[in-house]
């Protein structure tokens, strides 16, 4: 016979041999047992929790021979015809590939057939969100009133996808992620059943990466054991399974404390090097520093380590540590994180997050603290001398000496973007700006944003179209990053031009400006436009007036403003400026 993988072999056929899940367990063997089983059943959880596998069990126990009873007998010919699947009384349903309703309504059909050899008639259908609303509407009547031999299981990963009205018609069943100690437990009794020799940290880390999936686990235990030949070892896991040593941990996080930012970066280069993913990177590192703050503050709990194992360098790292540094180490990280699904630079993201790291204000051990040098407490003592002098000449009413204002005037600039302002292109379009064109893009605004994909909405969330002309429109964005992110996204122009053209009728392209400079662009064309002082030259109609003229600025309204006042009156409308 063709070789099989884990996950195929030891797939559970009775409820104990299922790892976890107890309270489901126990539910099902209990209606099992006194014949307060119902007509549908929704099994929903993450991927590789159990839910086909319970299905199966559960079908099984039902039209077993020897019920009622609590587990299948696996003997008796239904049993074993299930196990084999070749029952035509338990019947095994894809949504993801039959999602249409003419798959549907042909089970439909047959549903009202008794069983040929069984006393149910079981239908399991999995991934059944995928189903369409065609496909779920012909089922849903079937769901409500089935005949007495039939029995559904719904399984999914996507509960929220699901009608309410179907969800209603069901006992619900919610699987839980399995532990690291109940993923660790099970890859044991497989490779001790398969007279394969383990190693537990090995086993930790298959665990680890499975994120909390009996069958991811059971699959990356079989290419591990694959890969490694003889024995498994420590670098063959961690080679398969993409994840980073724990000394690697280690010289990053003592690079860190040591505030050696270039150590620390040259690290992450390797391992982004090495092919390691920045995203994949931040959640470890997370980890790693929740297992030094669990052995701070909680020594003898080494069994809840998720990351790390129990060693004499990983205790003596932990001591070096002040909680106060972990707790900013694990939010700044945790906030990097939260980034990088909006963004393809991650490796920036978290490149970023480790200067930040390195530069964070955490408390300092009075016995790591070394002894100043004596340029420094010459230069302190210097800057004590000139406060007290300060504080003397404003205590008698003196005005600060003209040689601070260069200090202030340079500790208050602002850095400068890396964005490159296309100002002659602003100017162009503020030259050519016309109110009709600008409020036709407002009005809607609302409604193009939500045609944009996620990740194109997700830049325009702090932006705002300011000035329009009959071809292109200036966009304002309130942070640099924001705005460099949305130039340097070829597809982004072109898809938001197209949904606009469909609304508005006209192709505007944008033209994209960071906040700061948007307003200094605009003064400087209003000043050097005369706008302001040759207001009282113009005549003629105040419609006629440019949008950045004084008139024109008073006559820009909102359209919804204009609206109410179209509707209502103006008489009956005021306007509050929150």
């Amino acid at each position: 016979m063709a070789y099989q993988a884990f996950y195929r072999v030891y797939r559970p056929q009775t409820f104990s041999e299922m790892t976890g899940q107890s309270h489901i367990k126990q539910t099902l063997q209990n209606a099992l047992l006194y014949n307060k089983t119902t007509h549908a059943y929704l099994f929903s959880g993450p991927r590789g929790t159990g839910k086909t596998s319970a299905a199966k069990i559960f079908a099984k126990a039902l039209n077993c021979e020897q019920a009622p009873v609590a587990e299948p007998c696996n003997e008796c010919a239904s049993c074993k015809s299930i196990d084999a699947g070749s029952n035509t009384d338990v019947i095994e349903f894809d949504a993801a590939s039959n999602s249409r309703v003419e798959e549907m309504r042909e089970i439909i059909e047959k549903v009202r057939f008794s069983p040929a050899n069984s006393r149910f008639k079981i239908y399991i259908i999995d991934e059944v969100h995928m189903l369409s609303n065609s496909a779920f509407n012909a089922l849903l009547k079937t769901l409500e009133e089935p005949p007495e031999h039939v029995v559904f299981i719904l399984a999914t990963t996507e509960p929220h996808k699901l009608p309410l009205t179907i969800i209603s018609r069901c006992q619900r069943f919610d699987f839980k992620s399995h532990t690291q100690v109940d993923l660790v437990k099970r890859m044991i009794e497989v490779l001790t059943d398969a007279q394969i020799p383990y190693n537990e940290q090995v086993l930790k880390i298959i665990a680890q990466a499975a994120a909390g999936g009996m069958r991811d686990a059971l699959s990356l235990l079989d290419q591990v054991v694959s890969f490694s030949g003889d024995e498994m070892t420590l670098e063959d896991a961690l080679l398969v399974t993409g994840s980073i040593s724990q000394d690697m941990f280690y010289d990053l996080a003592e690079a860190l404390l040591a505030k050696d930012i270039g150590q620390a970066l040259t690290l992450l280069e390797q391992l982004v090097r090495d092919g390691k993913d920045p995203v994949r990177l931040v959640e470890d590192f997370i980890t790693f520093f929740r297992d030094l703050l669990l052995i701070q503050t909680a020594p003898d709990l080494h069994d809840m380590l998720e990351l790390a194992s129990h060693e004499e360098r990983f205790e003596e790292l932990a001591k070096q540590f002040e909680a106060a540094t972990l707790y900013d180490w694990i939010d700044i990280l945790t906030k990097t994180q939260q980034e990088m699904r909006f963004s393809n630079h991650t490796k920036i993201y978290m490149e970023t997050a480790l200067l930040k790291m390195v530069q964070a204000d955490a408390p300092v051990r009075p016995a790591a603290a070394s002894a100043a040098s004596p340029e420094l407490e010459a230069k302190v003592t210097q800057l004590e001398v000139l406060v007290r002098e300060l504080q003397h000449q404003l205590k008698n009413g003196a005005a600060a000496t003209p040689a601070t204002a260069p200090v202030e005037q340079k500790r208050r600039q602002s850095p400068q973007s890396s964005f490159k302002i296309p100002v002659g292109r602003i100017q162009e379009v503020l030259k050519n700006a016309t109110k009709t064109d600008i409020q036709a893009i407002k009005t809607n605004w609302a409604t193009v944003m939500a045609q944009l994909p996620r990740s194109h909405a997700a830049l325009l969330n702090e932006a705002e179209p300011v000035a329009a002309s009959a071809d292109a429109f200036v966009l304002k964005f309130k942070y640099d990053i924001h705005c460099q992110m949305a130039s340097e996204n070829q597809s982004f122009a072109a898809v938001f031009s197209q949904l606009l053209e469909q609304y508005t009728g006209k192709a505007y392209s944008p033209v994209f400006v960071p906040d700061v400079n948007w307003l200094k662009i605009r003064e400087d064309f209003i000043k050097s436009s005369g706008l302001k002082a040759g207001n009282e030259e113009k005549q003629g109609d105040p419609a006629e007036e440019h949008p950045f003229s004084a008139e024109g600025e008073a006559a820009q309204e909102d359209p919804f403003i204009a609206e109410a006042e179209r509707l209502f009156g103006k008489d009956f409308v005021e306007i509050h400026e929150d």
